[in-house]
């Protein structure tokens, strides 16, 4: 790697996915960092009646689940694994991990291993905290007000100020994250736009997912949130492929880019929806079956993780719907009312 003053889309680029980048070490995201997906299999639980419902509404036996930013193929398995249970069993299921990381020894041969998404898949396109990790420049404000690109050092993170912000991305941080004021920094998210509209474009009916950290535009932070893990821990950004190199999403930037029909709600309320919360369960149960309390006692657990308004519950699912009309996927019939939904 070179270590000329570049700027944060191509440094991450490379830092990220060239050759020895942060994600081609064998050991995967899951040796760095806990998602939903490592935190419970109550979440694969979750999605794989999300494409129980999809293959309902599309009114088909045969199915597509495409994972993107598979890792090493955890949510997959967990999905494949939780289908009978939840409502799958003779569901045909064609299921495609999209990673650039070589394929896991082991992994479920069912599983189609590619480094682009399908195209013409009909079904449930899924991306769990993948946009985070799709690079974008980083602009900052000078002090005579215009917005700066900012310029990083790969070797130890140092930075500088370089040419005004132009063209689309000017446009986009107009629209999208208007300056906080002189020393305001911004991560222009016009890449998350074109990759989130390239992955639903690969659908031809269906619904696709992207769950991640995010803000809207009457809440974006004053100064950023681009930030480094490392062994599970939050570290300084410092793009020479030692540490994940990460940035919260304007999801609704993204919902406005893929087209009509989405929504954006969090993760608490989606979970709901498909039947996940955290309540324990009724105290009668530990006398009539102790080994059972304890189950769902751990399942509760699990679940409150996962849906916490704090925590994992407050990231953002963004649900686009591809020739699929509204209401074409009730509520799980268990699930207690979803609320607050913001239509994009």
């Amino acid at each position: 790697m070179t270590d000329d003053w570049r700027g944060w889309q191509e440094a991450a680029e490379t830092a990220l996915y060239g050759d020895g980048g942060f994600y081609r070490s064998p050991e995967g995201p899951a040796g760095h960092f806990r998602t939903s997906v490592h935190a419970s299999r109550l979440f694969a639980a979750a999605v794989a009646r999300l494409l129980v419902r999809t293959a309902g509404a599309l009114g088909t036996g045969s199915v597509d689940l495409v994972d993107l930013g598979a890792g090493r193929g955890e949510l997959l398995t967990g999905v494949l694994a939780a289908l009978p249970a939840e409502g799958g069993d003779g569901l045909a299921v064609r299921a495609y991990a999209v990673e650039l990381a070589a394929r896991p020894r082991g992994l479920d041969p069912r599983v189609e291993w590619c480094a682009e998404p399908p195209r013409g898949v009909r079904g449930l396109l899924f991306a769990n905290e993948w946009l985070d990790n799709v690079p974008t420049p980083v602009a900052e404000t000078d002090q005579d007000g215009v917005d700066r690109y900012v310029l990083v050092r790969p070797s130890d993170g140092a930075e500088r100020l370089g040419e005004p912000v132009s063209g689309a991305d000017a446009r986009w941080l107009s629209r999208w994250w208007p300056s906080a004021g002189p020393g305001g920094r911004a991560e222009i998210g016009r890449p998350r736009d074109e990759a989130w509209a390239r992955a639903v474009s690969t659908l031809s009916g269906g619904l696709a997912v992207a769950v991640d950290y995010m803000h809207v535009r009457e809440a974006r932070p004053p100064f950023g949130t681009l930030t480094g893990f490392r062994a599970g821990r939050e570290v300084r950004p410092v793009p020479d492929g030692s540490c994940d190199l990460t940035s919260h999403v304007a999801l609704d930037a993204c919902a406005a880019a893929g087209g009509p029909a989405a929504e954006i709600r969090t993760q608490r309320e989606a979970l709901h929806d498909l039947g996940i919360s955290g309540g324990r369960p009724p105290l009668s149960l530990a006398s009539s079956d102790p080994a059972g309390y304890v189950r769902a006692l751990a399942g509760a657990g699990e679940a409150a993780e996962l849906t916490a308004p704090g925590g994992l519950g407050g990231f953002g699912w963004l649900t686009q719907r591809v020739r699929l009309p509204s209401g074409a996927l009730p509520p799980h019939p268990t699930a207690p009312p979803a609320a607050g939904i913001l239509s994009a």
